[in-house]
């Protein structure tokens, strides 16, 4: 377990500024947080874009798939929200961290209709390849065969598999751990509401760093400050990086490990 887990910017710090846009990026390197998370598409021209979302409709002033457009014409879709600018691409952000700040962390994301990118991770690495920011980056998903394309990559900082609550519910936490040890996983992420210790120190126990995600208010990043997991991401890193300095902890929480 880890005393001092890594403050991850998700989304660029959601909280603080409209998410996954440069702005956010800016300001999370500013705050020097350890990792800055961005979610990836590819673009109608095979162009790898940041935004978290399948659709446009959410968080930009355009509606309809992100995959049905043009980097191009991507670029100069607004997002929503103060000063927000325009869907960025991933090599927008590359450029900015290119000559230091924190690691990338980016999160390969699927279709609207939930199908993996044809390329995606490929695409990804030649994108951070290109602004020589492999050695400080690290993937993560959802994708059991997309993290296990990145982790055979090599030369990354790290991948994590991400575990949502439907895959812990359907095969458990020791069909998580098995899986983990077919692809040759060393590193996965819960939700911030799915652990707790018991869980932590089981997962510890078969070799496995835990990170987690969704910890925005005081109560939620002070128990992942106390759990020993690797890292966690948070929409409100001005508030993580400041409770960090400080102590405290609190309770358990969240479901049992033969849940």
């Amino acid at each position: 377990m880890q005393d001092r887990p890594d403050i991850i910017s998700h989304r660029g710090g959601a909280l603080l500024w409209a998410e996954n846009s440069l702005r956010a990026f800016i300001g999370s390197r500013d705050l020097a947080v350890d990792e800055t998370e961005c979610d990836v598409h590819l673009s109608a021209d095979g162009e790898v874009v940041i935004i978290h979302d399948a659709t446009l409709d959410r968080m930009s002033e355009a509606r309809g798939p992100v995959a049905a457009h043009s980097m191009a014409t991507l670029r100069a879709i607004a997002l929503k929200g103060a000063d927000a600018g325009t869907i960025p691409a991933l090599a927008d952000l590359a450029a900015l961290y290119r000559d230091g700040g924190p690691r990338l962390r980016i999160e390969i994301k699927t279709d609207a209709a939930g199908h993996p990118y044809p390329g995606i991770v490929a695409k990804t690495l030649a994108v951070i390849d290109g602004a020589g920011l492999r050695g400080r980056s690290v993937l993560i998903g959802f994708q059991a065969p997309a993290m296990a394309e990145a982790l055979a990559a090599g030369g990354l900082h790290g991948v994590s598999w991400l575990v949502d609550r439907r895959t812990l519910r359907d095969i458990g936490i020791e069909g998580v751990v098995a899986t983990a040890a077919v692809h040759g996983f060393h590193d996965i992420g819960f939700s911030a509401e799915t652990l707790d210790v018991a869980l932590v120190a089981h997962l510890a126990e078969a070799g496995l760093a835990v990170n987690a995600w969704g910890a925005n208010d005081e109560a939620q990043i002070r128990r992942m400050l106390a759990l020993g997991i690797v890292g966690f991401a948070t929409d409100d890193p001005r508030l993580a990086l400041a409770l960090r300095g400080g102590a405290g902890g609190m309770g358990e929480g969240g479901i049992a490990v033969n849940a």
